[in-house]
């Protein structure tokens, strides 16, 4: 009797082992992703892409100090680059999403759908920061789109697929699971953000396809891959679906650039050495280490040292994740934000709007009485640091674009001119005055970055 309750047992069903089975027919065995293909792959598009860049032939090509010397040596020569990218159509009426380095600054770009049909489209709002555009194809016709799944409720582990036009060969499918979520620690080119993590295999030529789940639905845009051999054996990287829908948001409503909340503070995240200090029981969150006077954050009373462990309910790290989770709740809304401050939890309400262009960023274009003429300077206020990427301290008056003789001189955008033959360059037209005063020597105390220097020049 031992022996039989003890095989019963065994036979039992547990938990969970309806869904890890091994196929017990000939139904099973014939299970396939095929359906989910057959519902998705109509509305993943190759896109063709070519803009035409001014080039210039130096002599001086590869040499570190001659090649920045002489940049505008020789005439500018016209070159057409191609890119072959993949995107989604998300809307019957032709939106479609890609990657910002498949389609951005493309004067010519078509979209060539799975049964062949070509259309002409034209960029409604791109972004390089997030490495997402949104194109509109010009043609009126009905168009297959894809579903957004809210990217907040996708788990690891979850079977997806990876739809695209690797290497040119033809629109390609390749599946696995999602093997991390929130990675907002890894970046490629310019592209700075939060991402999906999957194992499914991403090739050149995938960027800007999608990532869908089982029942077809989009969850993330393909964007990049971290491989030690630049393959598709390594890790995959999706932009959530979250962040796409705040695009073609803003780009039915008009927007030309994409607009993200300012947060106007600076932190770090919250390592283990760190959280005793703090009056945390674990780490996690973000300190905050500085705060601008006309920060949202400044408006609640959040202060240096403080804990910003959450965005409306949902746990953030790093600085990035906290960017996201404020961008898609939309701007002029408001997020609920959970502060820890010696220990003690508190909710505050923070107004999601941009960064202010107060006061006037006056700007101004040196004349030809100037010593560097051609040169667009502005005031720095909180649009400028936002815009330019300045340390919240900044102040004064920056280079907007230095022009033919200010690259000359060494001056490159987003310098800032502290101080002009040793007199403090308070604003814009205080710098250009003193910019086309008399002297025989020309001495610029410019701050690039957390590093000054002073450059001088014999006029």
């Amino acid at each position: 009797m031992l022996r039989f309750f003890t095989i019963l047992l065994i036979c039992l069903p547990v938990a969970g082992w309806s869904q890890t089975r091994v196929p017990a027919s000939q139904a099973d065995m014939q299970l396939s992703f095929a359906p989910v293909v057959r519902e998705a792959a109509p509305a993943v598009v190759n896109i063709y892409a070519k803009r035409v860049v001014n080039v210039r032939s130096s002599p001086f090509q590869g040499d570190p100090f001659f090649n920045r010397l002489f940049r505008d040596f020789g005439a500018p020569q016209q070159r057409t680059e191609n890119s072959l990218g993949s995107g989604v159509i998300l809307s019957p009426d032709g939106i479609v999403v890609s990657n910002y380095h498949v389609v951005g600054q493309a004067t010519d770009i078509r979209v060539v759908l799975t049964d062949r049909r070509e259309f002409s489209a034209r960029v409604l709002l791109a972004d390089q920061e997030s490495d997402l555009a949104i194109l509109q194809i010009e043609e009126d016709v009905d168009l297959p789109a894809l579903e957004l799944r809210d990217s907040d409720s996708v788990e690891v582990g979850e079977l997806v697929l990876a739809i695209g036009n690797p290497f040119g060969v033809g629109q390609t499918v390749s599946s696995g699971i999602v093997s991390g979520l929130a990675r907002s620690g890894v970046a490629m080119g310019n592209a700075r953000g939060y991402f999906i993590q999957t194992d499914a295999p991403i090739n050149p030529g995938n960027s800007g396809g999608a990532l869908v789940d089982m029942a077809g639905h989009l969850i993330g845009i393909n964007t990049w891959i971290l491989s030690r051999s630049g393959g598709s054996n390594g890790i995959g990287f999706a932009i959530p679906s979250a962040l796409v829908a705040e695009f073609v948001a803003q780009a039915r409503a008009g927007n030309e650039r994409f607009t993200r909340p300012w947060a106007g503070l600076s932190g770090q995240p919250v390592m283990a050495d760190m959280a005793e200090s703090l009056g945390l029981d674990r780490p996690g969150g973000i300190v905050i280490s500085q705060v601008h006077p006309q920060s949202p954050f400044a408006k609640v009373e959040v202060q240096p040292g403080d804990v910003i462990a959450a965005v409306d309910g949902l746990p953030v790290n790093s600085p990035a994740e906290m960017i996201f989770r404020m961008s898609v709740a939309g701007m002029g809304d408001h997020a609920k934000i959970s502060i820890l401050r010696n220990g003690e939890r508190r909710d505050v309400v923070v107004s999601l709007v941009p960064a202010p262009d107060e006061p006037a960023r006056g700007e101004v274009e040196t004349g030809a009485r100037s010593a560097i003429p051609g040169m667009i300077l502005s005031n720095i206020n909180p649009a400028v640091i936002d815009e330019f990427g300045l340390p919240l301290t900044a102040t004064g008056v920056l280079v907007a674009d230095p022009g033919q003789f200010g690259a000359r001189a060494g001056l490159r955008t987003g310098d800032i001119l502290r101080g002009i033959n040793e007199e403090a360059a308070t604003d814009t037209s205080v710098a250009a005055m003193l910019l086309e005063r008399k002297a025989r020597w020309l001495s610029l105390d410019v701050q690039r970055g957390s590093q000054r220097s002073v450059l001088r020049f014999r006029l």
